[in-house]
């Protein structure tokens, strides 16, 4: 009797086809990107530079962009430490590479443009450019 189960079981073994119940079903899965990241946009951030006294407050400062105005330096460090990448805030743009372009205007007194330069160098960014005077 038992010899009789095993050669059953044996032939329902070999007789069955577990192919199509094994079958996984199609599904319209996002596909996996391991590694790759949001890629930033690379455009620089440009701050234009404007002496509008002798103190050395007395700049003006403009960011190109969709950027809110800027009335300090303090407040172009604050910008670029709130939005630099790894900050935690939400709005993460930037990463410390990012490419900043300081335009200082003829009249622009070094000192200003030094301390516009300084004000990204706080905010620990690396990829720093003195442009010509316009």
């Amino acid at each position: 009797m038992i010899d009789m189960v095993f050669l059953l079981l044996v032939y329902f073994m070999v007789a069955t086809e577990f192919k199509t119940s094994e079958e996984s079903f199609p599904m319209d899965l996002p596909s996996r990107n391991h590694g790759q990241q949001l890629m930033l946009d690379n455009e620089p951030i440009v701050v234009h530079v404007e002496s509008v006294g002798s103190g050395d407050k007395d700049l003006r400062l403009r960011l190109e962009g969709p950027w809110d105005p800027l009335t300090s330096v303090e407040g172009l460090t604050h910008f670029l430490r709130s939005n630099k990448a790894g900050s935690f805030t939400g709005s993460e743009l930037f990463t410390t590479i990012h490419p900043i372009l300081i335009k200082p205007t003829s009249n622009t007194r070094w000192d200003h443009t030094i301390a516009v330069y300084n004000a990204a160098a706080m905010a620990e960014f690396t990829n720093i450019t003195l442009d010509e005077p316009l």
